[in-house]
């Protein structure tokens, strides 16, 4: 019931713009401060996240640490392009409503992704609005550019009956 009320109701969808443009915003003002500031090195938050995966407690679970050392330290250009980029064009098609199931899948990857390197601060919470607008699904975008895109582009996945290909049995 509540999912469908996310799903089709309008005031929903108004709800939704909000929390949609919240979740945007936090993502294009933390991909253009690190865009504009003249450089973005994850290296010092990738090693930091690695030394968190020791002690009688560790923040970072062992196999997340493995991933950071044999994958993104050794690969620390190619994240310190993609987690400005990314955060960018996520709160960018946040903001205008474009492919939103999209932005907001991204979203949620790279906030996951954060947390898994010991990182709390707002990702819970953006996490938690982000479900939001991936659950809705298309409602979240109805007052944006994906209303547009659902009216004017045929959805994926329709068949048109009259093309059928018939096999003859000889």
């Amino acid at each position: 019931m509540f999912i469908n009320f996310l799903r089709n109701n309008k005031i929903a969808a108004g709800v939704l713009t909000i929390l949609r443009l919240y979740v945007g915003y936090e993502f294009i003002t933390a991909g253009w401060g690190k865009l504009s500031s003249g450089g973005f090195d994850a290296s010092g938050f990738l090693a930091f996240a690695v030394k968190s995966a020791t002690g009688e407690h560790p923040a970072v679970q062992g196999w997340w640490a493995d991933f950071l050392t044999n994958f993104a330290i050794p690969h620390v250009d190619l994240f310190n392009f993609l987690v400005p980029v990314g955060e960018f064009a996520i709160g960018l098609g946040l903001i205008i409503g474009c492919f939103t199931k999209t932005a907001t899948f991204f979203a949620l990857m790279m906030n996951f992704a954060f947390m898994f390197s010991g990182t709390t601060s707002i990702n819970p919470q953006l996490v938690l609005l982000s479900i939001f607008i991936i659950v809705a699904g298309s409602n979240a975008g109805r007052f944006g550019l994906d209303y547009f895109i659902t009216k004017f582009v045929p959805k994926l996945g329709e068949i048109k009956q009259n093309h059928r290909v018939e096999k003859k049995v000889a």
